[in-house]
């Protein structure tokens, strides 16, 4: 495939987005993400007061949601994409046109991405504009929010190229999503696990990058590993672009 034919290609994985319903998983993200935020947000004895509200209520349960909501729907939108491969021949087609395996899952994680990021987006805009209708008028911590949001929004993509190349991998598309199942489950109690459990598994890199928790009654804050995650992106990146270029390699299955 040459560079001037990635163009066309991922115009076309966009134009495959309208069938095969990705924006509304990419909604039932934002809006899983959103209402379990705000539901953990408003029982929260810390948001009791409205004299004493501030923003670590709600990014502690930005904190717990974005697991428990992201991996397995991730993992939906990948098998999504890839399956419609599987089911009509699109890998023989794609490599009768010039456009590799490997090619056609790059497409498909740069379209992808641009759907988790613009989801991303809307979430911590709602949280914000939701926490703001909730009476909290302190400070947003701008650079801790942000901080969050780059660093779980990475783990995402590191997630969502995993399940791409499982996908494509492996044509039954249950055992991607038992396996964006289980992850859901390492990603939710990750925070309880050893550090080394946390880095082993993309899923891990959740409690890592949780900006906010509860360490027995009391409500903590702290910094994303950030040169955890950049490590993660790393070798991810890496690893992404070696199998697929293996793809590229391999002959199209019909």
């Amino acid at each position: 495939m040459t560079v001037g034919a990635t163009g066309p290609v991922v115009v076309n994985e966009f134009a495959k987005l309208r069938h095969l319903r990705v924006g509304l998983v990419a909604g039932l993200m934002v809006l899983g993400t959103v209402a379990l935020t705000l539901l953990s947000t408003v029982t929260s004895t810390e948001f009791a007061d409205p004299a004493t509200r501030t923003w670590d209520v709600p990014l502690a349960g930005l904190s717990l949601a974005v697991p428990m909501v992201s991996p397995l729907l991730l993992a939906v939108v990948a098998s999504r994409m890839v399956d419609i491969e599987h089911q009509g021949n699109g890998w023989l087609l794609g490599s009768t046109s010039g456009v590799t395996p490997g090619a056609l899952c790059r497409a498909k994680l740069l379209t992808a991405a641009t759907v988790v990021v613009a989801a991303t987006v809307v979430t911590h805009l709602a949280v914000w504009a939701l926490g703001r209708l909730a009476g909290i008028d302190a400070p947003v911590p701008v650079g801790l929010w942000a901080g969050f949001a780059v660093t779980s929004l990475a783990v995402n993509l590191v997630v969502l190229a995993l399940h791409l190349v499982l996908s494509a991998k492996v044509d039954n598309q249950l055992v991607a999503l038992g396996i964006g199942l289980l992850g859901t489950v390492v990603a939710v109690f990750g925070s309880g696990f050893p550090a080394w459990f946390a880095h082993a598994t993309p899923w891990g890199y959740y409690s890592l990058v949780a900006v906010a928790g509860y360490e027995g009654e009391h409500l903590v804050t702290t910094a994303p590993s950030y040169p955890s995650v950049l490590v993660l992106v790393g070798l991810a990146a890496a690893l992404f672009v070696l199998v697929t270029s293996r793809f590229d390699r391999q002959e199209a299955r019909s």
